[in-house]
This record gives C-alpha cells, sequence and structure tokens, in this order.
C-alpha cells in the first residue's frame, strides 16, 4: 500500500521535534507537507516536504488525508474543526482541547463526517510508563492503593515562548498535567473527585509552573506533580499495593534523542540505562529489579496508519483526551475554590 500524505501545521518544538521526525519514522505515512513561517527549516530537515504559509493553504491540498496540528494549545479547536470540515482525518497534539464541551464537538464532527480523529499522548509509550502499567495490569502489585507520578524540571530562568506567558492553554497544568492525568486515567479509569494546587512559584512567572493533584479513586489515591523549581529530583514513580511496591527514578530518554536530532527507531531505541531499572518489594520483603520496556513512541503513528488503513483502534481514543481536559478543567476549579471537586 502507498503511504498515506501526510500534512503537518506548526513547526515550533512539537511538530519540528517530536511530529516530524515520528511522521517520517512511520512506515505507513509520507510526510508530504509543512504548514509553517519557517520555511528555511523545513526545506534544511524535510526538503521532500512541501512548505505552505498557513494552515488553510494546507488543508485545501486535496492530496493530503492525514493532518496532524501541533500549534500552540489555543488553536487546536479550531485547527481540528476545519481539518475535519475539509475531509482530513487529524491527529491533535496534547493537550486536546481547551475546554472538554470542545472536545465534545469535535468527537461529534469527526463521527458525522466518518473521519478519523485521535490525541497525540506520547507518554504512554515511555518506557518507564510502560514498565509501571505492565505490572499494574499483571497484577504483580496486587490491589494498588498508593499511586504517584512525578514530572519535575530545573528551569529557574522564564523560557521564551507562549507556553510561559499569560494566554489561554498555557502554563504546566495543560502542558505536564496532560500527560500525567492521562497516565492515570489509563491504569485506573475517571477518578470520583480531584484536589488540587496550581501556582506559580517563581517571581516573574505569568503561567502556573507548580502543580499538586490528588485524584480519589475510593480507597486509592493517585497523586499528580509537577514542578520546574527540582533540581535533585526523587522518584519518578511509586506504587503501592497489598502485593508489593515499585520505585522507580529517572525520565524516558525518547524525548532527549529527539531534541539532539536522532530519528526514532533503530537498535536501542527507548532503552533505559539500567542503573535507572526499578526496583520491586513484593510481600514478604524481597526486592527484585525489573527491567524497564523499550520506550516506543513509533508506536503511535504506525496505530494511526493502521486505523485509517483498516479501521482498527486508535492509538488513543479521543474520549479519553477530553476526559483528560474534564481533570484539567476540575483541578483548576478546584485550586481556585481550594476545594475538592467532585467528578
Amino acid at each position: 500500500m502507498q503511504p498515506i500524505p501526510t500534512g503537518l501545521i506548526g513547526y515550533g518544538t512539537a511538530g519540528a521535534v517530536f511530529h516530524a521526525p515520528l511522521i517520517a519514522a512511520a512506515p505507513g505515512l509520507r510526510l508530504t507537507a509543512i504548514a509553517s513561517r519557517r520555511a528555511d527549516d523545513i526545506q534544511r530537515d524535510f526538503p521532500e516536504a512541501r512548505a505552505y504559509e498557513n494552515a488553510q493553504s494546507l488543508l485545501a491540498d486535496p492530496a493530503i488525508d492525514l493532518v496532524v496540528i501541533a500549534t500552540p494549545n489555543d488553536t487546536h479547536a479550531a485547527l481540528a474543526r476545519e481539518a475535519l470540515q475539509a475531509g482530513k482525518h487529524v491527529v491533535v497534539d496534547k493537550p486536546f482541547t481547551l475546554e472538554a464541551a470542545e472536545a465534545e464537538a469535535l468527537i461529534a464532527l469527526a463521527e458525522r463526517l466518518d473521519r478519523r480523529l485521535t490525541v497525540f499522548q506520547n507518554r504512554r509509550w515511555d518506557n518507564d510508563f510502560l514498565t509501571v502499567r505492565r505490572l499494574v495490569d499483571d497484577g504483580r502489585l496486587g490491589e494498588v492503593a498508593y499511586y504517584e507520578a512525578h514530572f519535575d524540571r530545573f528551569r529557574p530562568e522564564i523560557k521564551a515562548g507562549w507556553r510561559e506567558t499569560d494566554v489561554p492553554g498555557s502554563g504546566l497544568l495543560y502542558d505536564l498535567g496532560a500527560h500525567l492525568i492521562d497516565q492515570a486515567l489509563v491504569l485506573f479509569g475517571m477518578p470520583r473527585a480531584i484536589t488540587a494546587d496550581v501556582t506559580r512559584q517563581r517571581a516573574a512567572a505569568k503561567a502556573d509552573d507548580y502543580f499538586h493533584l490528588v485524584l480519589d479513586y475510593g480507597t486509592r489515591r493517585a497523586v499528580l506533580h509537577a514542578s520546574v523549581l527540582v533540581r535533585d529530583p526523587g522518584p519518578r514513580y511509586l506504587v503501592h499495593g497489598d502485593g508489593g511496591s515499585f520505585v522507580k527514578h529517572g525520565i524516558d530518554g525518547q524525548e532527549a534523542a529527539l531534541r539532539e536530532g536522532r530519528r526514532p527507531g533503530g537498535e536501542g531505541w527507548g532503552d533505559d540505562d539500567p542503573a535507572l531499572f526499578g526496583r520491586f518489594t513484593d510481600a514478604d520483603g524481597t526486592v527484585a529489579t525489573i527491567d524497564t520496556l523499550p520506550g516506543r513512541y513509533t508506536a503511535f503513528y504506525d496505530e494511526v496508519a493502521s486505523a485509517i488503513r483498516d479501521g482498527s483502534a486508535l492509538p488513543v481514543d479521543a474520549r479519553e483526551a477530553r476526559d483528560v481536559i474534564r481533570v484539567i478543567e476540575a483541578a483548576q476549579i478546584s485550586a481556585r475554590e481550594r476545594r475538592t471537586v467532585v467528578l
């Protein structure tokens, strides 16, 4: 079969570092066109792709079947709507939209037009999360009582770019929160309530740069935490159940590899440093090292291509991505009103 002609809207960090290399690495897709004012960068990196000055020109190209939206968060909903109305299948970078109602409307539109719609929640394929998910799914931890996930960094200086400005969709909760929330929902489903602390800790910050979320699953708690003022991070994951505990340090290296210009796939791609393998302690106190499963960002676009070709399941159901936005909205209310919000 011929690869699916794919157009990418946006060539900032999301488009250039993540989407373009992953699309190019997918055998079932062909990176046909990119819409961005960075024509020189596009020519240098992907000379085989046509460069369009704006999204509308790319959407008008009848040769493109799949459109990937990698633009600032507050443009996602409108561009996804335009792409669907132009007859394209659509991938939206996370977060799906800024409001759950927008996500619901897009899902209904995609169903009405018989187009495939999905969201790039790439950190489902982090090597550390894949390992946690396997341990939870295979029952080795028993009934999980406590789950804690961190996405901590050390960035005391304010970075240039819209993510650190006071605009809709900026800040850490929409950025890293969309990843941590999605992972928790994959493991445990929607919580019954959420208590959130979301704030700005750096003096010059114009967008939230810290959050601490507690998701209520009855007797289970899921704690999701991110900060940009952590010089010496603790464990990335802590999972405790009546069958034992799992503790994992370090972070998946696929993003770092992509930022360094490495192309996805090949020997060693997604592998973890053995020094960072997690520790499992069973109910009897026996300690074992758990080899980290390889990370697989390439799986996302492989599954997108299959879903368009043969109708198989999309890698991320758009309703699941909508639920991430529902949790973000509830967290915003909880933090603003200093109360627990029931979902």
